[in-house]
């Protein structure tokens, strides 16, 4: 069973894997677009989007004149700096990208499949944050017409139908009312035509 196994190996040492999502992460804030297979993408988009809200929270935190909120500040940047490889990654996550993503609650990349590799045939995908200028689009709550619903009937045998549908030879067809017998006087006297 694989209960609480969230990642995939990718047939490498912990090790291995931790480099490579710290060169992928590093690579993916300083170029912001790269390409690899679709499973690594899906993965490294944990490690970026965290790295980008750490930026978010010291930007929120204001201006640094405080010695506590410079502090914070501080230690926000080194916990990203302890993951991101190069400097210039760090200054431009908490520079640009933290005021880009400022009013966005998430969701900063964006994964488009390019498909498959020639050697190996794997499903390859371009990784790449997303630009200024895009917008979250406001999730509206869609007006679903109620409709009447419908009446349940119990389904009768189909015998019982078409004994319904149609009169057999046997029975007669069905005969017009005959005709009333004339009602009583007052006398209580019937009057004979």
């Amino acid at each position: 069973m694989r209960h609480l196994k969230s990642t995939s190996k990718f047939s490498r040492t912990s090790a291995h894997r931790l480099a490579m999502w710290r060169n992928m992460t590093t690579s993916l804030i300083v170029h912001e677009r790269i390409r690899t297979t679709d499973e690594k993408a899906k993965q490294l988009r944990r490690h970026v989007e965290k790295m980008i809200t750490l930026a978010k929270h010291a930007r929120a935190l204001g201006s640094g004149e405080d010695k506590s909120i410079a502090a914070k500040q501080l230690h926000l940047r080194r916990q990203a700096g302890s993951f991101v490889r190069a400097d210039e990654a760090v200054k431009k996550l908490f520079s640009e990208l933290a005021e880009r993503f400022a009013e966005r609650p998430g969701g900063y990349t964006r994964i488009i499949k390019i498909g498959s590799r020639a050697g190996d045939c794997a499903n390859m995908s371009y990784i790449e944050l997303l630009a200024a200028e895009e917008k979250l689009e406001e999730k509206k709550p869609a007006k679903k017409a109620k409709k009447p619903a419908a009446k349940r009937t119990r389904r009768e045998p189909k015998s019982a139908k078409k004994a319904e549908a149609a009169p057999t030879a046997e029975e007669p067809a069905a005969e017009p009312p005959a005709a009333e017998p004339p009602a009583p006087t007052e006398g209580g006297e019937e009057t004979k035509e």
